[in-house]
């Protein structure tokens, strides 16, 4: 009997030793928190944790880009390191599908670096996808519907009292690849940390995508990276900033002064530097979102800013001491990056010089990087769109395991720029887009579909919101059904340009009205084998009008589509029997339309 009373007592002074020591184990290690509501969650609190890539705190969220599938969502905070390795608070957002991933392999994640946003914290990443005005939602969008889960970091500088570094590209890159640490200490939701990881981003994005995938090795050996997709990188600082000091991406020089004076105070000392103009331009930069700030600075020097606002060139502001060792710390290339990497770039981009992001390219391969490079005949914020789908199949591809060819040993010529003039108004050109579309004759109740080989050609002036455009489309054969069925050859020229406005607002939604004036002709119409030449063709023009209003990534991501109805025209020319005929079965109010525009392919390099 003692001896069972002597066991029970050995047992509870076991078990109560046990649970003591869970008890401190699990106090010892804290529990991530519940952040605060509101902007509140917004600002750091007094002690951080130890360690980089820390969870803060986290709260569930309805951030997830309309149309997207069901997602968990989390708004974050969580502890990084800033470019001289000091404590970093940093936000961000965590998105993961509902849907089962059946693959063989855990789910993969992708942290997407965003494209610059502006300095304003309303402009922060996480509080525009919650509010669903991202102008990045349909890049974030695609790879959710792919089952991937979607790390979005704010990048730093967006909290409360603070003002981003951005363009600082060692912080960037911490932030991005802290971001999967945090992430998977969101309790239950169901990440591995074997999962394959991904890179992705363009513009500032493209930039910390390179810088994450050159620190990944020293700063997160750990970590199951199998790809880097960067894309519109400026690789180069100095060539990036006298490719746009005065020019139409002048206001982007500015917030990159902002924000490396802010990560580098004794590199840029701006308060110094700066006169009144200088003060004022600062002040009101860091109030606005990117498309405010690229209308209010552009074609402004960054030398008005600066002592009595005489003229110097930025090779000389950039060669002085201080400043250029800032500038050369940002400069990729330097370091290799131990997995593929997808690099790619507009020719016609008026904002980040494009050779010396083909230079990128050559000093990736001179290391020794797997490197594949793609070129497309877009500008800036078009190529941001139309590449995105390239750049997802080319992640699903390394999450699949395939091989990645490099286009390191390419023989293709080396792209040339087609940009437009960089001083002066900002002009968004389409040459030659492919121009897809039915026409729905209403009284037939059949639709006529533009041929395959129709192109559309604008120069869209977004500085005093005009779009000047026009047409090519051979002439075609369209059956038609009448009391037999008709083979009809129709001619579709134009009657004069298309004209109307366009304009991006602060927003950063696209605003595009005009009218199309084309004249339609019927040159054959055959039935029963038998072909009879016809010359019937509208009285007057027919006017296609040409609205859209919606996220700026239509201009670029193959729907910028135009639909409405228009009134075809009597048509005379043939004798009045056959004129009525025509006129009766293909002219009138209330015919639809829908044409939509496409950029052309790109190439490789």
């Amino acid at each position: 009997m003692k001896r069972v009373i002597c066991c029970r007592q050995w047992f509870l002074v076991s078990f109560t030793i046990l649970a003591m020591g869970c008890l401190f184990a699990f106090s010892a290690i804290a529990a991530p928190k519940v952040g605060p509501a509101g902007m509140a969650f917004y600002t750091p609190p007094a002690t951080l944790p130890d360690t980089n890539g820390d969870l803060i705190w986290y709260r569930t969220s309805k951030s997830v880009p309309p149309e997207s599938p069901a997602c968990n969502s989390w708004q974050i905070m969580y502890r990084s390191k800033d470019a001289f390795g000091m404590p970093n608070v940093v936000t961000g957002t965590v998105l993961v599908p509902r849907t089962t991933w059946r693959a063989s392999y855990p789910r993969p994640m992708i942290t997407y670096a965003v494209g610059t946003h502006g300095l304003a914290q309303s402009w922060a990443p996480s509080l525009q996808l919650a509010n669903g005005t991202d102008y990045e939602n349909v890049n974030i969008r695609a790879a959710l519907q792919k089952g991937y889960a979607v790390l979005i970091t704010d990048n730093p500088g967006y909290t409360n009292g603070s003002s981003p570094t951005y363009m600082s590209g060692i912080a960037q890159g911490h932030a991005a690849l802290d971001i999967i640490k945090a992430a998977l200490q969101i309790p239950y939701i169901g990440l591995s940390s074997s999962a394959k990881i991904g890179i992705w981003g363009y513009s500032q994005g493209g930039q910390t995508a390179a810088w994450a995938g050159q620190l990944q090795p020293s700063y997160a050996p750990n970590m199951n990276l199998v790809g880097v997709a960067a894309g519109g990188v400026p690789a180069n600082f100095f060539r990036v900033s006298e490719y746009i000091d005065g020019k139409n991406g002048s206001a982007f020089l500015l917030d990159t002064v902002i924000g490396l004076s802010t990560q580098y105070p004794e590199g840029i000392p701006l308060a110094l530097m700066t006169n009144d103009a200088g003060k004022s331009a600062i002040q009101g930069a860091k109030n606005m979102g990117v498309f405010e700030a690229l209308f209010t600075f552009m074609n402004v020097r960054l030398s008005s800013y600066i002592g009595h606002g005489d003229y110097i060139p930025i090779s000389i502001l950039s060669s002085i001491s201080p400043i250029k060792e800032t500038m050369e710390a940002q400069n990729l290339g330097k370091t290799p990056i131990n997995v593929p990497v997808f690099l790619y770039h507009g020719t016609s981009d008026e904002f980040i010089e494009l050779n010396q992001a083909l230079d990128l390219k050559k000093a990736y391969c001179d290391q020794g990087v797997n490197v594949s490079y793609m070129y497309f005949p877009g500008e800036h914020l078009t190529t941001q769109f139309q590449a995105a789908p390239y750049a997802l199949s080319w992640l699903q591809d390394r999450f699949n395991g395939k091989f990645a060819a490099s286009t390191c040993n390419s023989t293709t010529p080396r792209p040339v720029s087609t940009a437009n003039p960089v001083d002066g108004d900002f002009v968004v050109s389409m040459n030659k887009w492919n121009l897809a579309g039915t026409i729905h004759l209403k009284t037939l109740r059949q639709d006529v579909y533009l041929p395959g080989a129709s192109t559309f050609s604008a120069n869209t002036n977004m500085t005093i919101n005009t779009i000047v455009g026009s047409t090519e489309i051979p002439d075609f054969p369209s059956n038609i059904n009448v009391i037999l069925p008709l083979k009809v050859n129709l001619s579709i020229v134009p009657a004069k340009p298309m004209t109307g406005t366009a304009s991006i607002d602060k927003d950063g939604i696209l605003h595009v009205h005009g009218k199309m004036y084309v004249n339609l002709y019927i040159k054959q119409v055959g039935a029963l084998g038998i072909k009879i030449p016809f010359k019937l063709h509208g009285a007057e023009p027919i006017v296609f009008p040409i609205d859209y209003d919606g996220p700026a990534s239509a201009l670029g991501d193959g729907t910028l589509t135009f639909k409405g109805t228009t009134t075809f025209p009597r048509l005379v020319g043939n004798g009045s029997l056959i004129n009525a005929l025509f006129t009766t079965l293909m002219s009138g109010p209330g015919q639809k339309f829908a044409f939509t525009i496409t950029p052309p392919l790109p190439k490789k390099w």
